[in-house]
């Protein structure tokens, strides 16, 4: 289980790493089909420069320091970025009707370019609404599916 502002990489095929339900967060999955390594990340905010001393204790907090330390962290396993794909789910809208405190429409905004400047690319996200829901990465076969609160059963974002 990957906690609010928690990252986790792993190679064991018996794993699956899940979120917490995301909300206004975001939740995004790595995965190197040909390293048979992935990773999780659920990250609250979008930009570490809100609090630099919070971000460097806690990376997974912000988009930015989170993205960084989990691609960081799945290199060391052998991942390598060219071969790396990102499953993106959360930035939800679901507490708050004032735009100018949507943290979700925030964190989505940003995600593109950290994406560009990290050197990785997007392969599926479902993000926005107004459901919060959890994610799964199934890291045997890398297929991410997402938990809708409310929703019986699992909707796959990617399949192998």
């Amino acid at each position: 289980m990957v906690g609010l502002a928690g990252l986790e990489v792993s190679q064991d095929p018996g794993i699956m790493l899940c979120t917490l339900p995301l909300g206004a967060g975001v939740g995004l999955a790595i995965y190197d089909p040909k390293a048979r390594v992935g990773g999780l990340l659920h990250s609250l905010l979008p930009a570490s420069s809100l609090d630099p001393q919070r971000a460097a204790n806690h990376p997974g907090m912000f988009l930015d320091t989170g993205l960084e330390a989990l691609l960081a962290r799945a290199q060391r396993l052998n991942a390598t970025r060219p071969n790396i794909r990102v499953f993106v789910a959360g930035a939800a809208r679901i507490m708050d009707e004032n735009p100018l405190f949507d943290i979700g429409k925030s964190n989505g905004d940003v995600l593109g370019e950290l994406l560009a400047q990290q050197g990785v690319e997007l392969y599926a996200r479902q993000v926005g609404g107004r459901t919060d829901c959890s994610m799964e990465l199934t890291l045997a076969t890398g297929e991410v599916r997402l938990r809708f609160s409310g929703q019986a059963g699992t909707q796959a974002l990617c399949k192998p």
